[in-house]
């Protein structure tokens, strides 16, 4: 069985070019490294490379902070933006919800029976409405309300914790509140929400009753990052189901709330394991 504490993910971004792959696959060979994942893409439009690489030190192996050292001259070469990441280090989650509770209680869940293998530090919720949940679990509950006089005050105080927690993600799971461009900007690559999407796409109040006064024949939910272009951030996952006549806006709902439970704990995974590299607007995902 292999050891997690020597597994690493080397994450890599940088011009595309020839001789990237036989770099780092040599490096990694000749520093003892084993290499038991690997994945590629170089993207034809942006000229950019991606590669993602999962691996084990052996016993000959420099210590990680040598080998990074020793990387960035194989980095500084290609003009790579790049980061090894330790395998066995959890992340840090800061979850923030409203009055909708199923994405969180997915969450809670997975984090609980050890299938989401994060630590949750806190939750922040403007209303008190999950609280008793969140208990249960025994994470601390940060009951802020926001109003308009208090809003941007509200918002500096959970920004604060992301601070004080050592926040590694933040994870918005049905949070209401639309975030200021400054904590758009703070949380930048390190911030996920959920979003109902439709073609067309409803906003607003009871978007699947909306959806369906259209007579939709899809729904969906959407993972993506968060920027100051509200639901506009780069998408890191999307599932869709077939709807039709036979469904009422109950059915939606629920259907709804199914599929942006999934979506989310799959984005959150794949970026609690390094699989998501930003590419402009868009992401490339490593599955």
């Amino acid at each position: 069985m292999i050891n997690s504490a020597h597994k690493y993910v080397l994450t890599i971004t940088c011009p595309d070019t020839i001789g990237i792959v036989a770099a780092v696959s040599g490096f990694l060979t000749d520093n003892d490294a084993f290499i038991t994942e690997a994945a590629q893409f170089g993207d034809p439009f942006s000229n950019r490379f991606f590669m993602r690489i999962v691996f084990t030190s052996g016993a000959l192996a420099p210590p990680l902070a040598e080998l990074e050292k020793k990387f960035a001259q194989i980095a500084n070469r290609f003009q790579m933006i790049w980061r090894i990441h330790e395998w066995a280090r959890r992340a840090r989650l800061l979850i923030t919800v409203s009055k909708f509770g199923h994405c969180l209680n997915d969450l809670l869940h997975r984090y609980n029976t050890g299938t989401l293998p994060v630590s949750i530090v806190a939750v922040v919720s403007n209303h008190q409405d999950m609280r008793s949940l969140v208990d249960w679990h025994g994470i601390p509950y940060y009951y802020l309300p926001a109003t308009k006089d208090t809003k941007a005050a509200q918002e500096a105080r959970w920004l604060s914790l992301v601070d004080e927690l050592n926040v590694d993600l933040v994870v918005l799971a049905r949070y209401m509140q639309v975030l200021s461009r400054n904590a758009c900007e703070k949380l930048m690559g390190r911030c996920i929400n959920i979003h109902h999407s439709f073609l067309p796409s409803f906003k607003g109040a009871k978007p699947y009753h909306q959806a369906h006064a259209r007579g939709v024949k899809i729904i969906g939910a959407t993972a993506h990052y968060v920027t100051s272009d509200l639901d506009e951030g780069p998408i890191i996952e999307q599932a869709v189901e077939r709807v039709d006549h036979t469904h009422v806006p109950e059915d939606l709902v629920a259907m709804g709330s199914d599929l942006e439970s999934v979506v989310l704990a799959r984005a959150v995974r794949y970026h609690i394991e390094h699989r998501v590299l930003l590419n402009g607007h868009k992401t490339v995902v490593f599955r």
